[in-house]
């Protein structure tokens, strides 16, 4: 802020809340250096850079989660939670990882429901992030549309995935196999459909506007899961529908009533 010449705005505690977030966003295992770095590149480059707070076009948690998922994939890829000689923690992979290298036996439902499975920090229990989204819609803190629109989108997809999808598909995209439930209670779905894609400042400002944001992130975290090497797929389908947000913005401004404003002559 003292670069751009203006005062800094600690006390309105939104990098704090950034931090929070991007926290919970990384394993458990993660370097505290790499996650010093990906906060400093959330606030610099995905906050401050654009204006400061209320002018970011991206959220900046993810911002500077996927810069160091890309730059430190040894610290943040599907190894990263393998860890064996830390006593008193799983040691499994997580339920995506497994479900992407076909392991013959997914997790079970209620693990992954209530967190006592591998992950992130703020992704493993479903029940959690449910309970706290419900919260917060609410309160009106976040708005409903957004994360509905979300796992809607998930929900039609998958189910037709397992629908559509035969044995030979999902023996060469082993991913096929997750079902609607455990696209639902696994991974990073339920955290960033609440805390992440409900961002005000990242969101579209028209009603029908959030239902096509969110129904975007929902198709982007089901192909990316679905067909990419990357387990989950939260954070890039969330930056790519931040990006959208502008065009989303202008397809959508709703009619003013009565008409068109006539132009002046």
């Amino acid at each position: 802020m003292r670069v751009r010449g203006r005062k800094a705005t600690l006390g309105d505690f939104s990098a704090a809340v950034t931090g929070v977030i991007l926290a919970l966003s990384l394993p458990a295992t993660v370097p505290w250096w790499v996650a010093m770095i990906a906060g400093f590149v959330a606030i610099s480059i995905g906050k401050i850079t654009f204006g400061s707070l209320g002018q970011n076009l991206f959220n900046p948690a993810m911002v500077g989660r996927a810069f160091v998922m890309i730059s430190f994939s040894k610290f943040l890829g599907a190894p990263a939670y393998r860890i064996a000689e830390a006593g008193g923690i799983l040691s499994q992979a997580t339920p995506l990882s497994a479900a992407r290298d076909a392991a013959a036996d997914l997790p079970a439902l209620m693990p992954m429901f209530l967190g006592t499975v591998n992950g992130s920090l703020g992704e493993t229990s479903a029940l959690a992030c449910l309970v706290g989204g419900l919260y917060l819609c609410l309160r009106r803190t976040a708005s409903w549309e957004v994360p509905a629109s979300v796992l809607a989108a998930v929900v039609v997809l998958a189910g037709l995935t397992q629908g559509l999808a035969g044995p030979e598909a999902m023996a060469a995209l082993p991913a096929l196999r997750l079902t609607v439930l455990q696209h639902l209670t696994g991974g990073a779905l339920m955290f960033g459909a609440f805390y992440i894609a409900t961002d005000p400042v990242t969101n579209p400002i028209t009603f029908k506007g959030k239902v096509i944001f969110g129904i975007g992130i929902g198709f982007f975290v089901w192909l990316l899961r679905s067909f990419s090497s990357y387990p989950e797929g939260l954070m890039f389908a969330v930056l790519l529908m931040n990006a959208l947000v502008p065009l989303i913005n202008r397809w959508t401004v709703p009619e003013p009533v009565g008409g068109p404003v006539p132009e002046r002559t």
